[in-house]
């Protein structure tokens, strides 16, 4: 039976990798293109628990939801097919953001949250984090506000740094890119990537 492949792209908000995705649909004609959350109801539910002040639990477990879902339905049914599935955010958004607003709740919120998602996800077997320096970041988002400016930067710090911890436990899963670069150079080094990872 053929494998497919599972590419995510990850980084924080305003890393400009979902207008990379668009792009690498250009280059990657024969893949398919997928995002979390889902356009599905429950991923709309999540969208709507995101700008809303939901307990932070109830906004995990929406998101694992959404996550299962997308996973029976579309990721597992194109994997068996040997296609190659790239997603715009997966799982280690969980891992990284739940791990930030879960970090006063639980011991260890990562591994927590890892915990959860353990024996039913589907690992990628590529991921390729975009990182930035988060004002930059908070300034392509276009957030106002002085108070709630910073907020949203040292939320992102702490964000980043779960991502980069990620990053440093499985190496060999991931490929970290500087999105503070041109768009254009950006999107060459992930098609390089990418392209390479497929070879093997």
């Amino acid at each position: 039976m053929p494998k497919g492949r599972l590419i995510t792209l990850e980084g924080i908000d305003g890393t400009g990798k979902s207008s990379i995705a668009k792009m690498l649909e250009e280059r990657f004609r024969d893949a398919v293109f997928t995002r979390e959350p889902t356009g599905n109801w429950i991923g709309k539910a999540v969208k709507r628990s995101i700008e809303s002040d939901i307990d932070p639990f109830a906004e995990l477990f929406l998101f694992m939801a959404d996550h299962a879902e997308h996973i029976s339905k579309l990721i597992r049914p194109a994997l068996r097919e040997g296609k190659t599935v790239i997603s715009d955010r997966y799982s280690d958004s969980r891992y990284a953001y739940q791990g930030a607003t879960l970090s006063d709740l639980v011991d260890d919120a990562i591994e927590w949250v890892k915990s959860v998602h353990k024996g039913w996800t589907i690992v990628p077997d590529l991921t390729i984090l975009f990182t930035v320096d988060p004002t930059i970041a908070v300034s392509r988002c276009g957030i106002r506000g002085d108070h709630t400016k910073f907020e949203k930067i040292e939320f992102l710090k702490i964000v980043q740094g779960n991502y980069l911890e990620l990053a440093k436990r499985e190496p060999q899963r991931f490929v970290i890119i500087d999105a503070a670069q041109a768009p254009g150079s950006i999107g060459d080094r992930v098609e390089a990537v990418i392209s390479e990872f497929l070879k093997k």
